[in-house]
This record gives C-alpha cells, sequence and structure tokens, in this order.
C-alpha cells in the first residue's frame, strides 16, 4: 500500500513542477544508447519525425560522436513530383555557427560529419528553401 500511495505521489508531484514531459516532447530527439568503450563515451541519439509547418514532407535520422566526432544520417521523406522538401542544419564547431541545407523530391538518405561540433539544430521546409518551415530542434 505504501508503494502504491509513494508512486502516485511522486507521478503527482512531476506532473505539478512540470518535470513530465509530453510524449511528443520526450521523443523529439531521445538519447538511445551510451557505449564506453576504453576511455571514449559514445552517444547515439535518434530523432525525428520533424515535419514542415504544411506537414508535407519530414525529416529524421541519428546523430552520434565517435573518436572526436560527431555523425549525423538524416533521412528525407516528401511525395514524388512537384515541389521539393528541404533541411537544414545549424551547428556550431570551432568558436563560430555555421548551416547548409540539402533538398530533395521523394525520398532520401544523407550523412555528414565533422570534428569540434558542439551543438547541432534541424528543421525542415517544403516548397522552397525559406517557405514552410517547421519547428527548429536541437539534435546534439
Amino acid at each position: 500500500m505504501r508503494k502504491t500511495l509513494t508512486i502516485a505521489a511522486l507521478a503527482g508531484s512531476m506532473a505539478v513542477t512540470g518535470l513530465a514531459l509530453s510524449p511528443a516532447a520526450a521523443q523529439a530527439a531521445t538519447p538511445a544508447a551510451t557505449t564506453t568503450a576504453g576511455a571514449s563515451t559514445v552517444t547515439l541519439v535518434k530523432w525525428g519525425k520533424f515535419f514542415s509547418s504544411d506537414r508535407k514532407a519530414y525529416t529524421y535520422g541519428k546523430t552520434w560522436n565517435a573518436g572526436g566526432k560527431v555523425f549525423t544520417k538524416w533521412y528525407g521523406v516528401d511525395k514524388v513530383g512537384g515541389k521539393k522538401g528541404w533541411v537544414w542544419f545549424e551547428y556550431y564547431q570551432n568558436g563560430s555557427w555555421h548551416k547548409f541545407n540539402k533538398s530533395w523530391d521523394g525520398k532520401v538518405v544523407g550523412a555528414w560529419s565533422g570534428k569540434g561540433i558542439k551543438k547541432v539544430y534541424t528543421f525542415t521546409c517544403w516548397a522552397g528553401k525559406f517557405d514552410n518551415c517547421g519547428k527548429k530542434y536541437r539534435i546534439y
């Protein structure tokens, strides 16, 4: 009986203080695994589906670090024909911010990596580089 009351009280206090995340926020970028090999630690973050504002295109993928380098593999999905989907990546590397984008039509798989990266954000657009852009998410 005491265990049940303790669990109920803890769950209630988490909901009141805002510590419990909504399912969408908790799933946006979740650290899936941490592996320790010798002295180095590898963290894998699976992220997405991140939609354009009109929900006509989305991206998802995974980001991890190994050997001082950050790697990102991403997947883009949009209807074939017509307008293109766009993915943007913004990252903080060696003391300054950088960004780049990639367009696609249909389905695509892409990857990129870099040394000295501390933060990575992404968002998805549809029908143009700056059109119908969705929310920006931190993925690393």
